[in-house]
């Protein structure tokens, strides 16, 4: 009985999906619009080229992370990852309560969803997402007449590439044009000819599967996307919130069968500038297929039957990069990006492992210690500023910071607006401490704890900002926070003096001292930072046992320990003393998800190679 119910459901589904479009998304990883169809002369891109030269290419499209997990999790969901609390690298959080990933929505409309083959979520999934995940998946394995959705992800362009030896140049290294902020070195031209070498392939990948819909004869059936993961594999642009990392090619070809469902500015050959982001999509894809979005979706449908007015604004992040804690957010509207660091104490080229192996960043680094770069490409290696704004129109590699020039102060003031509405209508649980998301948001979900009436993000934005703004007449409202409460904003409290040096620290020493004992690790090891850095002798005798005990994993878990090892390592050569301990560490310890096991090794390594 059960069985003959769910063939006829199936049979319902499949006799109202039978007008509806089929939908084929082609991926690639790591790397931005390097295209011919974008304009770029030295790419060898003809198929997608081909692709936009019939359908309708998306000027201005942003991942919203410049990294795939995070920007993978706000394709599958719809909501932005600083709101559901996917947005640290590789992260597990549980799913918001009651939501579904959108495939799961296509399903129960009839829809075949094959996903060949990653994911790379940071959200648990609410149950069965795909028919099939895995490398065999295909249209041609669903029902007759069964309308699909295919997902095909092509990772030949993915930073790891560009590393790759032994390598078959294709392109020419004297030919590239090196951004302002990298030194015009072998190296560099190299890693940048391989990515480029690497996009050609994708764009191979994406030639062969629309050759196969061709064969198929399901050209006038299909909807086809054609986008990037987020930007360019190359240092400083994947990973780091610009537009270098953000900004996508995004084209969209939609059959004259099912016109009905394209947007007003669509013609063959044609250019959207509508702003567009990855967390639209999700609601975009139901829309083609007739399925008005859920309203907890926070992108905006921008195609199809259910389609939204085009947003003014786009939003990006970056929160924890693997090993490294960091926290930035970003805004455009198109022609400027404004930039809001969080953690401005922090260096943008924080030491990661893995960015490493690529050439380009080591030759970048040694010739910055050696005092030979200009001041464009010096940035990477120096502390941030609290605020950024670059117009794109004139600086497109953003180095030329106007976010302090009077003639652009109301531009700056606009998009900060529009940024601190953003992060209150989100409610941006990504600006607690990882550790504490996760401690607090036990038996529930990061997302429902963040949208709980009770959850006191206003005081936590607040204190967040005063503590990030680097401003000497902040210190006063500061300063009692140190005693708040709640432990999210106690720890933003102790980073705004840690991250206002010497002067701070001294002011606050007492209160500092006493949140050696706080009943949170991450308010314990940041005041331990705070005074290892710039207390006294007897100071960094007193806070390094507190930091050697929080970095055992095996005893306090793998979140505790990375955040007590980042602090350790923020200490330099003052953390001498107990390197023997710290090497000898086992890295192995309780984390949300498997896919933590890296970093804690990565950074135990790090130390291996300061203190040998």
């Amino acid at each position: 009985m059960k069985r003959l119910l769910s063939l006829l459901l199936l049979t319902a589904a499949l006799t109202h999906a039978a007008d509806r479009p089929n939908i084929l998304w082609l991926t690639s990883e790591d790397h931005g619009p390097h295209m011919g169809c974008y304009g770029d002369t030295y790419a060898t891109t003809p198929n997608v080229d081909a692709l936009a030269a019939k359908g309708l290419r998306f000027a201005k499209c942003w991942s919203n992370a410049p990294v795939c997990a995070p920007a993978r999790t706000t394709l599958i969901s719809g909501i932005y990852p600083p709101s559901s609390g996917g947005e640290h690298m590789r992260s597990m959080v549980p799913y918001p309560s009651g939501q579904k990933m959108y495939p799961q929505y296509l399903r129960e409309a009839g829809y075949y969803c094959i996903n060949n083959a990653k994911e790379d979520y940071n959200l648990t999934k609410p149950g069965e997402i795909w028919n099939v995940s895995a490398k065999n998946g295909h249209w041609r394995n669903r029902a007759e007449g069964q309308p699909f959705l295919a997902v095909f992800n092509s990772e030949k362009s993915h930073e790891s590439k560009i590393r790759e030896k032994p390598h078959t140049a294709v392109h020419d290294p004297a030919k590239v044009r090196v951004p302002a902020y990298h030194p015009d070195t072998p190296e560099v031209r190299k890693d940048w000819a391989q990515y480029y070498d690497g996009v050609s392939a994708a764009d191979a990948d994406a030639g062969e599967r629309l050759r196969e819909l061709e064969a198929a004869g399901l050209v006038e059936d299909t909807i086809v996307f054609y986008f990037a993961d987020h930007g360019s594999g190359m240092p400083r642009n994947k990973r780091w919130p610009y537009n270098s990392g953000l900004h996508v090619p995004l084209v969209v070809f939609i059959p004259e069968k099912f016109k009905d469902l394209r947007p007003p500015d669509y013609q063959a050959g044609g250019v959207s500038e509508r702003l567009v982001s990855f967390v639209d999509f999700a609601p975009t894809v139901l829309s083609l297929a007739g399925i008005e979005p859920p309203l907890a979706m926070q992108g905006h449908a921008f195609l199809g039957k259910y389609p939204k007015p085009p947003q003014p604004f786009l939003y990006g992040f970056r929160g924890r990069m693997d090993e490294r804690i960091d926290c930035v957010r970003t805004v455009t509207n198109g022609r400027f990006v404004y930039v809001r660091n969080f953690r401005p104490d922090k260096i943008y080229g924080q030491y990661l492992n893995y960015m490493w192996q690529t050439p380009t960043t080591g030759v970048w680094e040694r010739m910055f210690k050696e005092g030979k770069l200009d001041a464009a490409q010096s940035i990477f290696w120096n502390t941030k500023p609290a605020e950024e704004l670059y117009d794109l129109t004139t600086d497109r590699d953003e180095v030329k910071n106007l976010a302090a020039d009077p003639a652009h102060l109301a531009t700056r003031d606009k998009l900060r607006a529009a940024f601190r509405a953003h992060e209150a209508r989100i409610s941006d649980v990504g600006l607690m401490p990882e550790g504490e998301m996760h401690r607090r948001s036990a038996g529930t979900t990061p997302y429902d704890l963040a949208h709980d009436p009770k959850f006191p993000f206003a005081r936590i934005y607040e204190v967040a900002e005063l503590a990030s703004s680097l401003r000497a007449d902040d210190l006063p409202a500061l300063k009692p926070a140190l005693a708040d409460a709640d432990a999210a904003v106690r720890y933003w409290a102790v980073l705004g003096m840690l991250m206002r040096g010497t002067a701070a620290v001294q002011a606050a020493h007492t209160e500092l001292t006493k949140c050696l004992e706080d009943e949170s690790p991450d308010v314990r090891f940041a005041a331990a930072e705070a005074l290892g850095r710039y207390g006294s002798a007897a100071d960094v005798a007193k806070v390094l046992p507190i930091l050697t005990a929080g970095a055992d994993a095996s005893k306090n878990g793998v979140l505790t320990a990375m955040t007590a090892l980042n602090s350790l390592t923020a200490l330099g050569e003052k953390a001498a003393p107990v390197a023997a301990q710290i090497k000898a560490l086992s890295p192995n310890g309780a984390s949300p998800d498997a896919r933590f096991n890296s970093y804690i090794p990565r950074i135990l390594e790090e130390f291996r190679d300061r203190f040998p």
